[in-house]
């Protein structure tokens, strides 16, 4: 059985919440606020976090960044329509996916079975390679360590799972939705946008120069790849 934090100051939400993951067997602890959110994590094995952003006492984006401190655990926002920059900021500080209020709940169970199976399943039914090496990136798919020149590279599960991508087809591109399907395990209906931030998060974390990228290369009109410098 799965746990999963869902955190959201408003109770009607919650509650609703509650009784779709349920229904999919998942167990859930709820929170109202950021520093609630905080305590459950210190205190239970969560698995998925289902987070608003907008909370009093301390708001999602606040709460993730203190998560990621210690944990690579899935987290997916819960966000309005008119919180645009905030999704932008949450994907940038860590987020894994969002969803937008108010939710389709087959969406909703569809997003957290995916992040579930991707946090929990190693290797994707792929032949294991548990060590890659691009110029100065080296990844021990073991271990789940990325060094960059020697130096521990701390990334969050999406951003491992983009690199890990880009690293086992060295030179090849992949589009934004190629890349949402394969590392999201879902349907690419605008997500160029969420690519895109992982993707700058990821040189911000192995580029000296994310303006001059080494090793993240964008290909004008066709996607992303990862190659050696030359």
């Amino acid at each position: 059985m799965y746990n999963i934090l869902v955190c959201d100051d408003e109770k009607d939400i919650v509650s609703a919440l509650e009784i779709y993951l349920k229904s999919d067997g998942y167990q859930v602890f709820p929170a109202y606020n950021g520093q609630e959110a905080l305590i459950v994590m210190e205190r239970e094995d969560i698995h998925l976090v289902l987070m608003d952003i907008m909370m009093p006492k301390m708001d999602g984006i606040q709460a993730m960044i203190k998560i990621r401190e210690k944990s690579n655990v899935p987290v997916i926002l819960l966000t309005a329509k008119s919180e645009d920059m905030d999704k932008v900021l949450g994907l940038t500080v860590g987020a894994d996916d969002y969803i937008t209020k108010p939710f389709n709940p087959v969406e909703l169970q569809a997003r957290v079975k995916s992040q579930l199976r991707r946090y929990m399943l190693l290797g994707g039914g792929q032949a294991e390679r548990p060590k890659l090496s691009v110029g100065g990136i080296e990844m021990d798919d073991k271990s789940k360590e990325v060094t960059l020149d020697g130096e521990i590279v701390n990334l969050t599960r999406t951003e491992y799972d983009i690199l890990k991508l880009l690293m086992e087809h060295p030179g090849e591109v992949f589009s934004p939705n190629q890349i949402y399907e394969k590392v999201w395990d879902d349907n690419p209906y605008g997500t160029e946008n969420t690519v895109a931030v992982h993707i700058r998060h990821l040189r911000e974390k192995l580029e000296y120069n994310p303006a001059e990228p080494r090793f993240l290369k964008v290909v004008w009109g066709r996607g992303y790849k990862i190659e050696e410098e030359t």
